[in-house]
């Protein structure tokens, strides 16, 4: 096969750019690694940005502001493994600054892309021993922002 990878593309109307300069800010490893400007030929003016190539904790992105046609939404989102406490209270309060929260850990933020912020042990909890994932599976739908502590509690 000569296929070099598979990685999200997301559409944004106009702010593609502002998006990944403000999700690089937020992850090590992370940058923007290209920028593709329209032409002539549009559809957006000349000049400005057409598409942003990005790289989070190593891996590609690609925004593109392809105008108001689509729109994204919580069909589609990014799934962060955090396993820290700190890291999920940083990145749910950065994230959903001027977004807006729901349960278990989701939330969508400014520039209308879904996330879900999660504890990395939480599929070691959701498997194996059906009456513990049940508990932990009750925990989690009373939570707005993922609690690692309460789901271990819960776990027993």
């Amino acid at each position: 096969m000569a296929i070099k990878n598979i990685s999200p593309f997301l559409w944004y109307d106009t702010q593609a750019e502002p998006a990944a300069k403000f999700y690089v800010s937020l992850f090590a490893n992370s940058r923007i690694t290209h920028l593709a400007r329209y032409g002539d030929a549009g559809p957006g003016p000349k000049g400005s940005v057409m598409v942003v190539y990005f790289e989070l904790e190593g891996r590609p992105f690609t925004a593109l502001n392809g105008g108001p046609n689509f729109r994204l939404s919580e069909a589609f989102s990014l799934y962060v493994d955090c396993t820290e406490q700190a890291d999920i209270d940083r990145l749910w309060a950065a994230l959903g600054d001027g977004g807006s929260y729901n349960v278990c850990g989701w939330l969508k933020d400014r520039f209308g892309l879904s996330w879900q912020i999660n504890y990395a042990g939480l599929p070691d909890l959701l498997t194996g021993d059906p009456a513990r994932a049940a508990r932990v599976f009750a925990a989690m739908m009373k939570m707005t922002k993922t609690d690692i502590q309460a789901l271990e509690d819960a776990a027993g």
